[in-house]
């Protein structure tokens, strides 16, 4: 069986962006899981994209009680054989790699958010480290993103990066 996942983080719903861009919302009706790495900062985007598909998520620096109760700091699920785990925060990107292998030494693919900054590694332990950036707030990034990602088998068998147009 394939299962497929939007990445999403930092919306920043309707600081950043009045609403989540339409290439958003069209992912997420098209995918068998959402995941969103937090700083959503309205509940309303939750709800959203819970009515448009299943939602793995949690809540960010930037969001509020309202989202807090609903969402855990760290959030966890087995998809397709693989070992997932869901964080806002990671730290800095030096040594990032080595401290979540020692915070997350039974995860095989972690996905987190803040930076804004896309990002794809793999530490030494084999944790895969995806963060999909921000379809609304690009800060230092050329483009608006957003990641798609395809697993099967127990494996990572596709995870690309999208760009997201505002407007």
């Amino acid at each position: 069986m394939t299962t497929r996942l939007l990445l999403i983080a930092d919306t920043h719903v309707p600081k950043r962006a009045r609403h989540l861009p339409e290439a958003v919302r069209r992912a997420a009706s098209e995918v068998d899981l959402v995941v969103h790495a937090g700083d959503w900062v309205t509940v309303a985007v939750l709800d959203e994209l819970s009515g448009l598909a299943p939602v793995l998520g949690v809540w960010g620096n930037n969001d509020g009680a309202d989202l807090r109760t609903r969402l855990p700091e760290v959030a966890r699920a087995e998809v397709e054989g693989l070992r997932l785990a869901v964080v806002h925060e990671t730290g800095a990107a030096a040594g990032r790699e080595g401290r979540m292998d020692a915070a997350f030494p039974d995860v095989d693919l972690l996905i987190f958010g803040h930076s804004h900054i896309p990002w794809d590694t793999t530490t030494a332990a084999g944790m895969r480290l995806l963060n999909p950036g921000s379809p609304t707030d690009r800060r230092r990034q050329p483009a608006c993103t957003m990641m798609m990602l395809t697993l099967a088998d127990g494996a990572v068998r596709e995870a690309t990066f999208v760009e997201v147009a505002r407007g």
